[in-house]
């Protein structure tokens, strides 16, 4: 009873802010604050607030909702540590089964990680120009390229 008395005068006072509003020439605003105001007296004709009143002082009721948070907090935990992991363990268990031993690039003929190719000392740096032949570093970038 005193739910449904609440809800009657917090639609009488939106009803009554929203008369003042439309007085003020800004009706769009008054009839969003009427819609707004008649929702707790629908949602009393409707049975809601009642049935939201019996919940709210029902333990069983409270229960069930840890009971469904608890299980909430189960579902996101195992789904995240899924991820963490990389999928379920018949996932993992095929992508070890694929893996080849040696590391290998999609399109290389040989390892990645096998011996280097490269010469282990580097030839010795052509002897610098003098600082008034600016032109002479980019003569030669430019022969080397053909130009």
């Amino acid at each position: 009873m005193i739910a449904e008395t609440v809800c009657s005068a917090v639609s009488a006072a939106g009803l009554g802010i929203a008369a003042v509003t439309a007085y003020r020439k800004r009706f769009l605003s008054a009839a969003r604050i009427a819609a707004y105001s008649l929702v707790p007296v629908g949602l009393v004709m409707t049975g809601v607030v009642g049935w939201a009143a019996d919940t709210a002082f029902s333990p069983m009721a409270w229960a069930g909702f840890v009971v469904l948070g608890g299980a909430w907090l189960l579902f996101t935990g195992t789904r995240a540590l899924e991820r963490r992991r990389g999928g379920t363990r018949k996932e993992r268990k095929a992508a070890r089964a694929s893996a080849q031993p040696d590391a290998v690039a999609p399109t290389a003929s040989a390892p990645s990680l096998g011996p280097a190719t490269r010469p282990a000392t580097r030839p010795a740096a052509a002897p610098r120009a003098k600082s008034g032949d600016d032109f002479s570093d980019i003569e030669a970038i430019l022969k080397k390229h053909g130009i």
